[in-house]
């Protein structure tokens, strides 16, 4: 039979300054371990399974004399019911990192979710607005909160302030909680439901935004007025009086144009083709060039890719195209002659209303989408360029509509 350790004292056990182990007695196979350094801590030397462990029970004095012999006796006690303390502290450890590691928080999770996105906004600006507009609005209120945690009094907390005086924004802004938050659940850093979700949710508690505000439409020149501003507009001198003309002549986006180059075009078989990238519906569209867009490229010097370069290199910037319109006293912006071309088609041509959605590059309904399944309808939509460059720049009396060329489907 083993020999039985003497059961030491908190006094006699404070006087061990020596390199060893010393059995202090209580517990079986409870030592004091004694290093040539002179640090002092408990072991508990045993036999688990079949294997002889020394198993750590912490510092002294930290760990008290009473609290090492409480902690050893636990520790044979699961030993005996047949659970390996070693093993068990390990996993629970283990459980602890991955409850710390889904701590996420709702800021980490926003620049994430983000980086996961990066490649599908069209232009850094965009990129920039999608996260600048969730810090502005949501880091202050649940930036720090784990993301796990957040439900949906939280996401009224940050959209209820800007509800009804910033509907757009706020509009946009629970669009991207509801985008983090999908990322985190699809990542695993929650679950449950998405508190940002507006159908059969927030819809339940916040007012519909068309109900609060209607949306603001780019500001657009009367359609009987375009002709006199285009004659007024080939007299004005430089780079974006020309990026401005071409706008207007292929009723394209302000990006569209101001980064265009000149691969993109083909002028034999005068198509312009935008690449998916830098369109809104995230498909090439082909833009058929009218001989007044021809010529108006005929007589742009090229100075580089682009159609047209910057006064001091690169791309035009959106203020510059807008400035020309407010420096023409004209309340109008480039985007707004979208506008103007699809009422002048409405009001003056017979064109389907699929061919000038299909100019504007709107896919909203069947038919544009079926036509974009066919052939683009682009000999029509050729046709419909053609016809509105003449309306354009057809000199006009106040007053005076002009009569266009109808066109049956």
């Amino acid at each position: 039979m083993p020999k039985k350790a003497k059961e030491l004292s908190s006094v006699e056990v404070r006087r061990l300054t020596n390199a060893g182990r010393y059995p202090v007695g209580g517990v079986a196979g409870l030592q004091l371990l004694v290093a040539s350094s002179g640090s002092r801590s408990w072991v508990l030397r045993t036999i688990v399974g079949t294997k002889r462990r020394d198993i750590g029970l912490g510092g002294f004095p930290d760990v008290s004399l009473a609290q090492a012999r409480e902690k050893a006796r636990s520790f044979r006690e699961k030993i005996e019911s047949g659970i390996d303390p070693v093993v068990e502290r390990k996993l629970a450890r283990q459980a602890i990192a991955a409850a710390q590691a889904k701590q996420l928080t709702f800021r980490e999770a926003a620049v994430r979710c983000h980086n996961a996105r990066r490649a599908e906004f069209s232009n850094s600006k965009h990129s920039s607005d999608w996260l600048s507009s969730v810090e502005r609005h949501a880091y202050s209120v649940i930036g720090d909160l784990p993301v796990g945690a957040i439900d949906l009094p939280h996401i009224l907390s940050v959209l209820e302030p800007i509800w009804r005086t910033k509907t757009e924004t706020a509009r946009r802004v629970r669009q991207r909680l509801e985008a983090i938050l999908s990322w985190a659940t699809v990542s695993q850093y929650r679950s449950g439901d998405n508190p940002a979700r507006w159908a059969n949710n927030l819809s339940e508690v916040l007012p519909a935004p068309g109900k609060i505000k209607k949306v603001k439409h780019h500001r657009a020149l009367d359609w009987r007025d375009v002709p006199s501003f285009m004659s007024d507009l080939k007299n004005r001198e430089g780079v974006s009086a020309r990026a401005l003309e071409f706008i207007v002549l292929t009723a394209a986006r302000s990006g569209e144009v101001r980064f265009a180059t000149w691969d993109e075009i083909d002028l034999k078989n005068k198509v312009w083709t935008v690449p998916a990238e830098r369109m809104k519906a995230r498909k090439d569209h082909r833009v058929p060039l009218s001989d007044s867009a021809i010529a108006l490229l005929e007589r742009t010097p090229r100075l580089g890719d682009l159609l047209f370069t910057a006064p001091r290199g690169g791309v035009l910037s959106d203020m510059s195209v807008s400035a020309v319109c407010k420096r023409m006293k004209v309340d109008a912006t480039p985007h707004g002659f979208r506008s103007s071309f699809k009422d002048w088609a409405r009001n003056c041509t017979a064109y389907p209303d699929e061919v000038s959605e299909l100019a504007l590059a709107h896919v909203n309904s069947d038919a544009t989408r079926a036509a974009y399944a066919r052939d683009e309808l682009l000999d029509k939509r050729a046709k419909l360029m053609s016809d509105w460059a003449r309306f354009v720049e057809a000199p006009i009396e106040k007053g005076e509509v002009i009569g266009i060329r109808e066109e049956r489907a």
